[in-house]
Parts: C-alpha cells; sequence; structure tokens
C-alpha cells in the first residue's frame, strides 16, 4: 500500500547571525513549508509516518531546521484532495512529492 506523509518545518533563524541557542537567547524559530512523501512498500499508516520520521531524523534536522511528520493519509486519499487544487499548484504539488521507501532507504 502506498501512503502519504506530510511534514511542517522550522527554520531557527537564531541560527543565521547568532549561535541559536536558547540558553544564549537566540533562538528564533519560524514555521517554514513542509513536504509530501510517498511511502511504498508498507503496510500501515504509521509505519509510513514512523519511517519518514526516521528518514528526515537521518538526514539532519539541526539546530537551524527541523522537518517533521504532521499527517498521513493514503495515497488514494491525497489524491482526492489534490485534485480539488488548481491545475498549476496541482501540478507543482505531484512534481515535489518525494517517493521513499523502506526497501531502497537503509
Amino acid at each position: 500500500m502506498e501512503f502519504v506523509v506530510s511534514t511542517q518545518v522550522l527554520e531557527n533563524y537564531g541560527a543565521h547571525a547568532e549561535d541559536g541557542k536558547y540558553s544564549s537567547g537566540n533562538a528564533y524559530w519560524k514555521f517554514k513549508h513542509g513536504s509530501d512523501y510517498i511511502v511504498k512498500d508498507v503496510e500501515r499508516d504509521a509505519d509510513a509516518m514512523a519511517f519518514v520520521q526516521a528518514l528526515l531524523h537521518k538526514d539532519g534536522n539541526n539546530l537551524g531546521w527541523k522537518e517533521f511528520p504532521i499527517d498521513v493519509k493514503t495515497k488514494r486519499e491525497w489524491m482526492h484532495d489534490i485534485n480539488k487544487l488548481d491545475e498549476e499548484y496541482k501540478a507543482f504539488k505531484l512534481q515535489v512529492a518525494r517517493e521513499v521507501s523502506p526497501k531502497r532507504h537503509v
């Protein structure tokens, strides 16, 4: 089965000019965009979400940037929502969605 995990990003503006640490008073986090990950080769929504969380952690959440899962849907549900968008935004969302699989990402 295929699932789509949507994420949220936080960016720490304090990490650009200062050390970005709370202890220094330089942390300044802002919500940013997120991404959609099409997860293949899993059987349950929780498996898809856990896999994306592990992938994001491995790829480097750090003091300046954090990305984390916020929602999971079947690909069919996600496509139903995508089909409600205007054609240009729909094409963009389909183009930038990242396909991932635990069989390909070790």
